[in-house]
């Protein structure tokens, strides 16, 4: 039992990860109508419509004028995963997370140590724009017509592509080149979401008083710039790269880290509760 509760969250993500890769598939194997179509553009219980904010945002960049209940089912899925903080798509949605993840675990198992590629984190935004300045040139989604999830999608989903071979470029690009490389430096949807997860109201909140500077959130963590007020201040991991995969409040012996929601209290000295 304590195993499971250390790993709590770890355990829910990967259940609702491939719960939702499951249920998307199961609507075109049996014609379920939990969930049906894919992350890009699908539909709950058979009349929800859901769309990727990002993806249609491409699709206006084109020149095409979607339709109304995509325009509305794409601002209802961009106000969700604002209160969310926005990447928690990356670790609670996305099926390559997993396989992110699985890459970072193993390298140090195999004595990899160091990436042997040095990329800043702005290169992730500079990719975001680029998907949108080609999605315009080229009249063509940009980054839809490459996404590995995508590709994955449609290999698990319809059983079409090459989405494996996309998974096996990503886990060792990962695994042998770039520490967290395709999550952490190259993935544009989850720039978009880090943008998005600025506005979160979900936020892993820090007690100073309660923190030895053990570190073990900065070890475990995917994206550990967010965490500078570790050990220095109070407050809310404010920054919208955050995952919100709760690994470090797993890890976190003191108990100075935990979810809470940033509310404005005072709005005289801006306090958040």
């Amino acid at each position: 039992m304590k195993v499971l509760y250390t790993y709590r969250f770890l355990i829910l993500r990967r259940l609702s990860q491939f719960l939702v890769l499951f249920l998307l598939a199961a609507g075109n194997w049996f014609g379920w109508q939990i969930m049906k179509g894919n992350l890009s553009s699908g539909e709950l219980l058979g009349s929800v419509k859901l769309s990727d904010p990002y993806a249609v945002l491409q699709m206006l960049a084109t020149g095409f004028w979607v339709g109304t209940d995509i325009l509305v089912s794409a601002i209802i899925v961009l106000a969700f995963y604002t209160l969310l903080s926005g990447r928690m798509f990356c670790s609670w949605v996305c099926p390559m997370n997993p396989v992110s993840d699985f890459a970072r675990w193993l390298r140090p198992a195999l004595g990899i140590e160091k990436s042997t590629l040095s990329v800043s984190k702005s290169f992730r935004y500079w990719l975001l724009g680029l998907s949108l300045v080609l999605s315009v040139i080229s009249g063509v989604a940009a980054f839809e017509a490459i996404s590995p999830i995508g590709f994955l999608h449609r290999q698990v989903v319809f059983a079409a592509g090459f989405g494996w071979a996309i998974v096996l470029i990503v886990f060792f690009f990962d695994l042998g080149i770039l520490k967290n490389g395709w999550c952490g430096f190259l993935c544009p949807l989850g720039s978009f979401y880090a943008v998005v997860g600025n506005f979160g109201v979900l936020k892993v909140k820090h007690e100073k008083g309660k923190c030895t500077l053990c570190n073990k959130c900065f070890q475990v963590c995917p994206e550990p710039q967010v965490l500078g007020i570790i050990g220095k201040e109070n407050g809310f991991i404010k920054n919208g790269e955050c995952t919100n995969c709760a690994r470090c409040i797993e890890v976190c012996d003191d108990k100075a880290l935990g979810f809470s929601l940033r509310i404005k209290r005072n709005k005289n000295n801006g306090d958040d509760s």
